[in-house]
């Protein structure tokens, strides 16, 4: 099973997008959907492959949490 992880975009370069997953800071390939700094978004594979609402991300980043438990 594959897991996409959401984050928030701190920073967008050319093709890269600098992303804050709960504190840890990754970079990630943009191109595939449009992202703008303060966006939420989901990341497969080191590429952004979805933008999402603040409150979905939440909501999953916790399920997540809950799931490592």
């Amino acid at each position: 099973m594959c897991v996409a992880l959401p984050g928030k975009v701190l920073r967008v370069d050319k093709k890269t997008a600098e992303l804050d997953f709960s504190g840890n800071r990754l970079t990630a390939r943009i191109g595939l959907v449009p992202v703008r700094e303060g966006d939420w978004a989901l990341v497969h594979a080191g590429c952004v492959i979805q933008v999402m609402q603040q409150t979905e991300a939440e909501e999953l980043i916790a399920l997540l949490q809950e799931a490592e438990e």
